[in-house]
């Protein structure tokens, strides 16, 4: 009766003492764990938690049923590692990015990085672009490519790369002669972006520009690259976007890239991955490092 996500949830509550502090390791809603943990106590017909002042600990009953939790969990990543192998000794990585931004150039990059990942096998979990530290954590997808959030335990992240956040506009804009732009420029035309930024980025960019204290800032929020990169060369604002989709845009000469006085503003990126895949995730990692395009120097 019982199913994996059962014994991850009471193996967290365990570790936690707290529905709250589970909620947060599980990516889930602290009623969500609570109603879960009714489910699970439901199907064996016990109370395995009991409710104290700071939290709750294990019932005699939830303490039997933790200590095989971590043993099963664990056997079964190994299971599905060794079954991910397969006789020919070839690993699957199931891959998402957090940010849409390198689905512009991955697909292609492994391709070309092919033959320097040996028995590494590739694929991109599009599916999980809203919510990839949520499903690492569920065990959906393997490694992740992370710009924002924080993660749950029993994973791993390191660093990888950082891409540079650059500023477009048109040939005929009256910021095109400038060498670069300054705050009161951002403040005083539209920036466009995309309506699938996600909110953490949003407030990443507005803290690393303009520090503790944002200014009001005008936004046009366009779903596509190319609704975003034709208003730009229509003079309508500033777009705001990844050197990674700007380059190809500034080939035809209507467009240019601008950077902040001062510094570039660059995103730091980190490869997040599951402990059971730690080494197949190291050598995807190797591999990629260095592989995004670049705009400038």
């Amino acid at each position: 009766m019982l199913e994996v996500r059962d014994l991850q949830l009471v193996a967290a509550l365990a570790e936690s003492g707290s529905t709250v502090r589970a909620a947060s390791r599980l990516y889930l809603t602290q009623s969500a764990v609570s109603r879960g943990l009714l489910a699970v106590e439901d199907k064996l017909g016990t109370k395995l938690f009991q409710r104290v002042a700071r939290g709750v600990v294990p019932t005699p009953a939830g303490q039997r049923l933790v200590a095989g939790a971590g043993t099963v969990l664990a056997q079964l990543a190994e299971l599905e590692h060794h079954a991910r192998a397969g006789m020919d000794g070839r690993v699957t990585l199931r891959v998402v990015s957090e940010c849409y931004t390198a689905y512009r150039w991955l697909p292609s990059t492994l391709a070309a990085l092919r033959p320097r990942m040996g028995s590494l096998d590739i694929t991109l979990a599009f599916e999980h672009t809203a919510s990839p530290v949520a499903a690492l954590a569920a065990g959906q997808v393997d490694v992740a490519l992370l710009t924002t959030g924080r993660l749950a335990r029993g994973l791993i992240e390191q660093p990888l790369f950082s891409d540079e956040i650059v500023f477009l506009v048109a040939v005929t804009h009256a910021l095109a002669d400038r060498a670069a732009l300054t705050l009161a420029d951002l403040r005083a035309f539209p920036l466009i972006t995309s309506t699938s930024t996600p909110e953490a980025e949003r407030r990443w960019f507005l803290s690393r520009v303009f520090a503790k204290a944002p200014p009001r800032v005008d936004f046009l929020r366009f779903p596509l690259t190319e609704a975003i990169v034709d208003a730009a060369r229509a003079g309508m604002g500033i777009a705001v976007m990844s050197e990674w989709i700007a380059k190809p845009y500034l080939a035809a000469g209507d467009l240019v890239a601008k950077r902040l006085r001062g510094h570039k503003l660059e995103r730091p990126w980190r490869i997040a991955f599951r402990r059971e895949v730690a080494d197949p995730a190291r050598q995807f990692m190797t591999a990629l490092a260095g592989a995004p395009p670049r705009i400038a120097p």
